[in-house]
């Protein structure tokens, strides 16, 4: 188990109700199935790396369409849309409650030159950015779970943001199985 020292007095994480985040956001939260986030995130970090150790270094500059990312570019996206989440969450969670700015994906993709980073980085940076997102939602004291901010001129309550973290990253994984490795 990865639960980076997960206390046994953590209190059970509950899906978030539809008041807890802007309908657009479920579109990823609902990709999580049962209770516990957390779960769900250990199980992608496995599946990432299994996944990942199948591709090879000239598959991971694949595009499947013209003006498409290529694997690593998706990789680079998902890990940094995490860290803005993990940010988020942070924020939110340590009662900070000055709005947070959009994520702008295609500025943060152009900027990150991805394709000139080796797909084996990629995957490392994946699971520690994965392995500090865990930590920090195993450690939240049980108040946090409920406070809430603006993020991108829309509310979104901590826990929310625990379950959208691995939903967004189901969904570009369900992107990669169905348009990258189904050729």
């Amino acid at each position: 188990m990865l639960r980076c020292g997960r206390g046994k007095n953590m209190p059970a994480i509950e899906r978030p109700q539809a008041h807890e985040a802007d309908p657009y956001f479920f579109r990823y939260i609902d990709l999580v199935a049962g209770q516990d986030p957390l779960a769900v995130m250990e199980a992608q970090l496995a599946e990432v790396s299994a996944l990942g150790a199948k591709i090879s270094e000239q598959q991971s500059q694949h595009r499947y369409a013209a003006g498409k990312w290529s694997l690593r570019q998706v990789l680079n996206h998902v890990t940094d849309t995490e860290r803005a989440f993990a940010f988020r969450t942070l924020w939110f969670a340590r009662g900070f409650e000055t709005p947070l700015a959009s994520y702008d994906q295609e500025i943060a993709a152009a900027a990150a030159q991805a394709d000139a980073i080796a797909w084996a980085e990629h995957l490392e940076e994946f699971r520690r950015v994965r392995l500090a997102s865990v930590s920090l939602l195993a450690h939240l004291p049980a108040e946090a779970w409920d406070r809430a901010g603006i993020a991108s001129g829309k509310r979104i309550t901590v826990r929310a943001l625990a379950f959208l973290i691995p939903g967004h990253v189901a969904h570009h994984l369900a992107i990669v199985h169905e348009s990258y490795l189904s050729a």
